[in-house]
């Protein structure tokens, strides 16, 4: 084992125990499962590599293991402190961008994804086609939102596809963080009808820092990073046969869009906003078409997780 020195480049032997790392990955059982051993195997190797080349103390690693726990402690069915924290790292963006290039290229391509962010709730209300997710702010940037769900091998529309939708407040905060809202207040699950097509009125977004009371806050203010996501909706568009997409859309005027803290944009999820004219209902208008991959076009295009339907 040897050590690079950072100004000259220079190698050196290092001075800590060249056998250490091996006997931990080599620790590892004949049954494990081959996988999760090359992940293990992998993250114990760059994880003791990055210890020894930065001579991490053990007050800096019990400060780190201490935001790690605070993460995890505050973390609940509301709220993911840890996931917020690796988003801050980029950590879930990166594996984003993994898991998209591992797909083949295609004339035509699915809809993009992103990460889901840590305020995702289980079993948001099912509403009818054309209802609003709004409970109160009636002076908000009410919005019809609608589009298709598609094949993106074929183009054909995809039936009873759920559309789950979740967004903040114009305060910037979503429900589960704001006891001032209704419980599931701005989430909700819609089903396509044979045309594919959805329907749903919700509040064009509005950028928001991300909470800074815990750990993912606290090292932001360390790092010296501003703490700002720019506009946008959350969703999960998913349907019996396809593989599910998790994805975002940006609102295009957004100021932040260039320097999300999470690194979550793509510019094919950067969206435009038109006024709309005559309806009571709502001040915007927003088209969206989601493509979906079924499992045996994965299987052709070669994409990460196909299977048989």
């Amino acid at each position: 084992m040897s050590k690079t020195n950072g100004t000259n480049g220079t190698a050196a032997a290092s001075r800590f125990d060249p056998n250490f790392t091996a006997a931990v990955i080599n620790a590892t059982g004949p049954k494990a499962n081959p996988r999760l051993k090359q992940l293990v195997g992998g993250l114990v190797q760059h994880l003791h590599d990055f210890l020894r080349e930065n001579e991490v103390t053990l007050d800096e690693y019990f400060a780190a293991i201490d935001m790690i726990n605070r993460a995890g402690q505050m973390s609940n069915a509301k709220r993911n402190e840890g996931q917020l924290l690796s988003d801050i790292l980029g950590m879930e963006s990166l594996c984003d961008e993994i898991t998209s290039t591992l797909a083949a290229e295609a004339a035509d391509q699915p809809t993009a994804t992103a990460i889901l962010g840590p305020f995702w709730r289980k079993d948001a209300p099912a509403y009818a086609m054309g209802d609003s997710i709004v409970k109160g702010f009636p002076d908000a940037d009410h919005t019809l939102m609608h589009g298709r769900v598609l094949d993106f091998d074929t183009g054909t529309p995809i039936a009873n596809a759920e559309v789950d939708i979740w967004h903040t407040a114009p305060n910037g905060l979503y429900e589960s963080q704001d006891p001032e809202q209704p419980d599931m207040n701005l989430r909700g699950r819609f089903h396509t009808g044979p045309d594919g097509r959805y329907s749903l009125y919700c509040l064009r977004p509005t950028k928001y820092p991300i909470p800074d009371d815990g750990p993912a806050g606290e090292l932001l203010g360390l790092l010296d990073r501003h703490p700002w996501r720019p506009a946008h909706i959350h969703f999960i568009i998913s349907a019996e046969g396809y593989k599910s997409v998790v994805t975002q859309i940006f609102d295009r005027r957004d100021e932040h869009i260039t320097d999300d803290v999470a690194f979550a944009v793509k510019e094919s999820l950067v969206v435009d906003f038109a006024p709309r004219q005559g309806d009571p209902k709502g001040k915007f208008e927003l088209e969206y078409d989601f493509k979906l991959v079924s499992f045996e076009a994965g299987k052709k295009y070669g994409m990460p997780g196909a299977k048989n339907a």
